[in-house]
């Protein structure tokens, strides 16, 4: 099974990259150029893909000696220590073979994740809320740094709308999966009648950029607001006006921070998002002129949904790009979505190849 792998990822080839870029980190000049930061960026990449190539390996070879024993004995406890690691090292390669896949430009930036509440009151916010959740229990089982830099909330339940920073390796290669329309159906825990009722929400996902980046914002394209932080219940997380929000006015485009401590700080988060959205609004309007030229006529609209989670009258979470479904709905809710990703991810591949 490992010699397959190495077919695909050869670790000889990482070895001997990372031999390089090493040597390239300690030439006298190397602080001052202008790549420095290029080579210690893809040095981090080979050597986390190295990491966890040599980990499989590692795991395969322990495996291996497992089965030699089981083959000399019939111990029980020994029996289930080897199906206990075989399942381990199918999870390490599936994720391997996720990294395998994220090839495009910027999949392994940091992410920006906003969600977006539909029309339906209190059941979309709700479902807003419940999104929200999935991603951050999402980002603890991978081992993401997320952040809820801001959030808004009605009264009642849920959220309006929330953006999270997520830092790791190939963050916004994993999550771009996950932008579209996300549709649940439920009976309502809002509705005295007990009634069936159906809720959207939209997720956006772009990749952080840094500030050598070249995105254009004129100065006099923006206009910059500060207002006092304020938290749970309408308390107010500090005494100043640290809260910033920018207006970028040629898109319309609103950008709002909050979480940080100081009003520069707040600043510069709200400037790394306004980068990713006029990012993003850019792929739009570069589809959308793609789309007008083949003659594709879809809208993005509520009813072109990327995913249903249904809880009434049955339990099922099923992506419609792919028709990939799983029952356990409640797994997928408590941030077991990878599978979903891994089949957008494959999917996407065949269509490039």
């Amino acid at each position: 099974m490992f010699r397959t792998c190495r077919t695909v990822f050869d670790l000889e080839n990482l070895s001997a990259r990372s031999k390089i870029l090493t040597e390239e980190t300690s030439k006298p000049d190397f602080w001052t150029s202008k790549s420095h930061e290029d080579i210690l960026k893809e040095l981090s990449q080979v050597n986390s893909r190295l990491d966890s190539w040599k980990k499989i390996k590692n795991s395969f070879d322990d495996l291996e000696t497992l089965e030699e024993l089981l083959a000399e004995s019939d111990d029980s406890e020994l029996e289930k220590e080897f199906k206990d690691n075989a399942a381990k090292l199918r999870e390490e390669l599936e994720r391997a073979s996720l990294l395998l896949l994220l090839n495009d430009e910027h999949d392994n930036a940091n992410a920006i994740l906003m969600i977006h509440a539909g029309s339906g009151g209190l059941d979309s916010q709700d479902w807003a809320g419940m999104l929200l959740r999935m991603y951050l229990r999402y980002c603890e089982r991978e081992g993401f740094k997320a952040s809820v830099i801001e959030a808004t909330a009605d009264e009642g339940e849920g959220i309006k709308n929330a953006t999270v920073m997520i830092n790791g390796s190939y963050a916004y290669g994993f999550l771009k999966a996950e932008r579209g329309v996300h549709r649940l159906v439920r009976i309502s825990p809002f509705d005295s009648a007990h009634r069936r009722h159906t809720s959207f929400a939209s997720v956006l996902v772009s990749p952080e950029f840094s500030d050598d980046v070249d995105i254009e914002i004129k100065p006099e394209d923006l206009k910059i607001d500060t207002f006092r932080a304020s938290g749970a219940g309408g308390q107010y997380v500090n005494r100043t006006d640290s809260a910033v929000r920018i207006t970028h006015i040629p898109s319309g485009i609103v950008v709002t921070c909050q979480n940080e401590r100081s009003q520069l700080m707040n600043r510069q988060t709200a400037m790394h998002v306004l980068k990713s959205r006029l990012y993003d609004l850019a792929l739009q309007e570069r589809q959308e002129e793609l789309n007008s030229i083949v003659g594709d006529k879809k809208e993005s609209t509520w009813g072109s949904q990327i995913r249903s989670y249904v809880l009434h009258p049955y339990t099922l979470v099923k992506d419609h790009r792919t028709n990939f479904e799983k029952g356990n709905i409640q797994a997928v809710l408590d941030g077991d979505i990878n599978d979903f990703i891994m089949e957008f991810l494959k999917q996407k591949a065949r269509k490039n190849s």
